[in-house]
């Protein structure tokens, strides 16, 4: 087994063993570890079975996971990106859209990002999206997210008779418990403590007990419940519909960019990059990513992507792909405790995503300010994400408006021939709601 492990792993080669990958991937499992709660809440919250998107989630994570160790030596976990997940839900309980449709979408997503990643069409992706879209892309899902969190746990609440959204009974347990848990977050982040959205979580449940907000488990170990409800429960033809082209691009920007900053960010920190700052391999990072979405989907699970506490396992000393596959044995024992995670409430839950949501906003820094073409767009882009309840409506208002500005102003060399392509599908798009 060590000589294998040897081969594999290339473990003397990066200075490194068995017990260091360990201590990482370990060190990984307890910063990640909060998806065990937050996805299956906020998939369950929109009326799917969160016993088997748990079991589901766990499986894709562990099978994942171990083909990026093993593809490319790299220590990097994959999991739902919260920002699809979030869209998932709300295409589910706010748009009405089938959850089988919803599957379909997450597929063809995933295959245009097969497509662009075995094709090697990377680089000309990334300059089709304007930087400044990029950035209001993640920080209009990082809203979405943060008010999925507040409205999981009664914080925020819609008003039928004036139409609005406003504060619920903030003399409410459930409410009550989530501000605890908030506060508690916000000290466990400026201390930097390891771990600390994990710990929030646990705290905040145990809080929740004499509020009668957490219900204590009958038991602490259970098999896994079965995947019978959400396999290959997908309707491939119907996700085509041109209605829901808007939500394939709302999913595929953020997996696709995420991906990029993630495995570059994590590979920098692990000393990957090279004297001209590329990171060697990044490709094959990529196809296994891309993969993974479309792999997800058959399985009712949303974009997998390469996540960002990554870092932690790396901080800690994991420098290959050993470091994942024993965060994918942290996970496959998780699932038989799936009683303790799932008796997790959405108060504990809520302010780990309100955090995680208002956090995502920070790329709005990097817009320059200075030039209208680039910050209105993108300000239009976050802005209608909230105000018309819907991702999908603020990338299609963005687009056609960055087309028009740019023009407006004589630049029009800035605006890239695949970008006239995308405006006229926005502008079908608002077709199909008339």
């Amino acid at each position: 087994m060590k000589q294998w492990l040897e081969k594999q792993f290339q473990l003397s080669s990066y200075r490194t063993n068995v017990k260091g990958e360990l201590l990482a991937g370990i060190t990984t499992f307890v910063t990640m570890a909060y998806v065990l709660a937050t996805v299956p809440n906020i998939l369950g919250n929109a009326g799917l079975d969160k016993h088997v998107i748990l079991t589901a989630m766990v499986l894709m994570i562990i099978i994942t996971s171990c083909a990026m160790a093993l593809y490319t030596n790299r220590p990097f976990v994959l999991a739902p990106g919260l920002g699809s997940v979030g869209i998932v839900a709300s295409m589910i309980s706010n748009e009405g859209i089938p959850p089988e449709i919803a599957s379909g979408v997450i597929f063809w997503s995933g295959m245009l990002f097969v497509v662009i990643s075995f094709l090697g069409l990377r680089e000309a992706v990334v300059r089709v999206i304007p930087v400044s879209l990029k950035h209001a892309v993640s920080a209009g899902i990082g809203l979405f997210i943060a008010l999925l969190g507040a409205k999981s746990c009664g914080l925020i609440v819609a008003l039928e008779a004036k139409n609005n959204l406003a504060f619920g009974d903030l003399t409410s347990p459930t409410v009550l418990v989530c501000m605890i848990g908030f506060v508690i977050m916000l000290i466990m982040k400026i201390r930097n403590v390891p771990g600390g959205m994990i710990i929030t979580i646990v705290l905040t449940t145990l809080i929740g007990i004499p509020f009668g907000v957490t219900k204590l488990p009958e038991s602490i170990f259970s098999m896994p419940a079965g995947l019978g409800e959400q396999f290959l429960k997908v309707d491939f033809l119907g996700a085509l519909n041109f209605a829901y082209i808007p939500f394939l691009i709302a999913l595929f920007v953020p997996d696709f960019f995420s991906t990029f900053g993630t495995v570059m960010g994590v590979g920098a920190k692990a000393g990957y990059l090279d004297k001209d700052g590329n990171l060697p391999g990044i490709d094959k990072c990529f196809q296994v990513d891309a993969v993974a979405t479309s792999f997800g989907a058959l399985f009712g699970i949303p974009s997998m992507t390469t996540y960002l506490e990554s870092s932690a396992g790396v901080e800690a000393g994991g420098k290959t792909g050993l470091t994942a596959v024993f965060t994918s044995l942290c996970f496959a024992f998780a699932l038989f405790l799936a009683p303790l995670a799932l008796i997790i409430p959405s108060a504990a839950t809520a302010p780990v995503l309100i955090f995680i949501g208002v956090n995502m906003l920070g790329g709005m820094k990097n817009i320059n300010y200075s030039d209208m073409t680039e910050y209105f767009p993108a300000f239009l882009c976050v802005t209608f994400t909230i105000f018309a309840n819907n991702i999908a409506n603020g990338i299609c208002i963005a687009l056609p408006t960055y087309l028009i500005l740019k023009f407006a102003s004589g630049k029009r060399k800035e605006i890239s021939p695949v970008m006239y392509i995308l405006v006229a599908v926005c502008l079908l798009y608002f077709y199909t709601l008339i």
